[in-house]
C-alpha cells in the first residue's frame, strides 16, 4: 500500500490514532489527527507528534469533501456515523481502521482472536504457547497494543497473535487471518451494532476474507457461535466443555483432548489448567485448538496451560487482608463476563458493580447475584439501574457509592473474614475513566493501601 504523498485524516487520537498517525507520517504522508477532544484534554500527549509533523484538528471535526483527504483511518472507538467518517464514504473516500492498515503491511501469519468474553486471556495465552514452542511472536491488536507500527518486524516464519474487537472488525475489508478464533457471543455493544444480529455480523468478519486452507476455532457450546460454522470459507475446528466431539478440542473423562484426522491426543487434566474458572477452561480449549493447528505439540501448550496466570485486571488477586480476598476483574464490562467472574467463586462476595451501560439488560446478572452476593456496592452512570434489578431479583444489601474510592471502602467496610471483595463492573469504566485498565489500577491503588 503506497501512502507516500498521500494526504490523510486520522480519526481519534487515543492509542491506535496517535500509533496509526506516527506510522503514516513515517512513510511520508500527510496526516492531519482529529479528535472531538480538544487539545487541552489531551495534557501535551500529542505535542511530539505534532512536532513531527502531524496537523492538529482537536476540539472538533475538520469539514471532509471530494478530493480532500486520498484515506481516512478511523479508530475502534469512533462510531461510523461521526460526520468525517460519513462524509468520506459518501465522496467514496477509503475508510480504514487501524486493523485494516496493519494487515496491508503484514508478513508473518496472524492468529485473530474475537468474542464477547475472554479475548485478552486468550490471546495472552496463545501468545505465551507460541513463544515457548520457540517462535517470536508479536501479541497486540485490542489487547492494548497497535499492530500499526510492529507488524513490519515480523516475517513469514514467526506469528502475531491479535486480539480483534468488533469495532476493529467493521472496518476490515482484506483482513485475513490464518486461524480466526470466535470465543463467544453475548449481548454486548448494542448502542453500536443496533441488535445481536449487527454484533453477531461484525464478529463474523473475522473469517470473512478466508480461504480453504485457513481455519476458523469455533466454540461448538455457543449456539450463536456454532451456527456460524457454514459461512466459513476455511477448515471449522470446534472446541468444547460440555461435549464429545467425533473432531475438535475437548473435555473427555476430565481430561482437555484433541481429535482430529481420526487420531487423538491427550493434552493435559482439565484441573491442571492454572487459570480458575469454567469459563477459562473454555479459553484454555480454544487457546489448545489455535496453536496445535498452526503446529505446536500438545506437550508445549500443556506445559503453558499448568504455569499460566491470567492477565491483568482479569480475576487477578490484589491483596488478601485480615481473611478477605480482593479481586480486580475491571476487564468484566458487560454482564456475562461478569457472571463468569462471580461463578468463580465459591465464598460469600462482595461485589463492586457499575459504569456506563453499553445497551445491556441487568436481568440474569442480577439474578446471579442474588445467588452468589453478599453485599452488592453500585456506582456509576448505571448504579440506579442495577440496583433496580438487583432488588427486583430480590437482593436487599445493596449500598450506593457516590465516587469509585467510596465505592471500594463501603466494600471494605462490609466485608467480612471468608469473603471476596470483587470489582467486576459489568460496564464500561467510561463514564469515570479513560478505560478498564485507569480502574484496575486505582482499585489496586486504594486496596493496597488498606493494608
Amino acid at each position: 500500500m503506497d501512502i507516500q504523498g498521500k494526504r490523510v485524516l486520522v480519526v481519534g487520537a487515543g492509542k491506535s490514532g496517535v500509533a496509526v498517525a506516527r506510522f503514516l507520517l513515517q512513510r511520508g504522508a500527510a496526516v492531519v489527527l482529529t479528535d472531538s477532544k480538544n487539545k487541552e484534554q489531551f495534557n501535551g500527549e500529542l505535542d511530539a507528534l505534532v512536532e513531527a509533523g502531524v496537523q492538529p484538528a482537536l476540539g472538533s471535526y475538520p469539514r471532509v469533501e471530494p478530493g480532500m483527504f486520498d484515506l481516512v483511518v478511523v479508530s475502534p472507538g469512533v462510531p461510523l456515523h461521526v460526520s468525517p467518517v460519513a462524509a468520506a464514504a459518501r465522496c467514496g473516500i477509503p475508510v480504514l481502521g487501524e486493523l485494516e492498515l496493519a494487515w496491508r503491511y503484514t508478513r508473518a501469519p496472524v492468529v485473530a482472536i474475537t468474542g464477547t468474553n475472554g479475548k485478552t486471556t486468550t490471546t495472552a495465552l496463545v501468545g505465551e504457547i507460541f513463544r515457548a514452542a520457540g517462535y517470536r511472536t508479536l501479541v497486540g491488536g485490542n489487547i492494548g497494543r497497535p499492530l500499526v507500527g510492529e507488524v513490519e518486524n515480523y516475517g513469514p516464519e514467526d506469528v502475531i497473535v491479535a486480539e480483534v474487537s468488533s469495532f476493529q472488525l467493521e472496518t476490515a475489508h482484506l483482513f485475513r487471518p490464518r486461524v480466526a478464533v470466535i470465543l463467544n457471543l453475548t449481548p454486548d455493544h448494542l448502542d453500536r451494532h443496533g441488535n445481536m444480529e449487527g454484533y453477531t455480523a461484525a464478529k463474523a468478519r473475522v473469517f470473512a476474507r478466508q480461504q480453504k486452507g485457513d481455519y476458523t476455532v469455533l466454540n461448538y457450546d455457543d449456539p450463536r457461535v456454532r451456527a456460524l460454522a457454514g459461512a466459513v470459507p476455511g477448515e471449522v475446528i470446534f472446541f468444547s466443555r460440555r461435549h464429545n466431539l467425533k473432531e475438535g478440542v475437548f473435555v473427555h473423562r476430565d481430561r482437555i483432548v484433541i481429535a482430529r484426522g481420526g487420531q487423538t491426543a491427550d493434552v493435559l487434566g482439565a484441573g491442571e489448567v492454572a487459570i480458575p474458572g469454567a469459563h477459562n477452561l473454555e479459553n484454555a480449549l480454544a487457546a489448545v485448538a489455535a496453536a496445535t493447528t498452526l503446529g505446536v505439540s500438545p506437550a508445549v501448550a500443556a506445559r503453558v496451560l499448568r504455569t499460566f496466570a491470567g492477565v491483568p485486571h482479569r480475576l487477578e488477586t490484589v491483596a488478601e487482608i485480615n481473611g478477605v480476598k480482593y479481586v480486580n476483574d475491571s476487564k468484566g464490562t458487560n454482564p456475562e463476563a461478569s457472571m463468569k467472574a462471580l461463578q468463580a467463586f465459591d465464598r460469600p462476595i462482595v461485589l463492586l458493580a457499575g459504569g456506563r451501560n453499553k445497551g445491556s439488560d441487568f436481568t440474569e446478572f442480577a439474578r446471579l447475584v442474588r445467588e452468589k452476593v453478599r453485599v452488592l456496592v453500585v456506582l456509576g452512570e448505571s448504579a440506579g439501574e442495577i440496583e433496580r434489578a438487583a432488588r427486583a431479583a430480590g437482593c436487599t444489601e445493596i449500598l450506593r457509592a457516590g465516587d469509585f474510592r467510596q465505592a471500594v471502602l463501603l466494600a471494605h467496610g462490609a466485608a467480612r473474614p471468608g469473603d471476596v471483595v470483587l470489582l467486576s463492573p459489568a460496564c464500561a469504566s467510561w463514564d469515570m475513566f479513560k478505560n478498564f485498565e485507569e480502574r484496575g489500577d486505582l482499585f489496586r491503588e486504594i486496596v493496597r493501601g488498606l493494608q
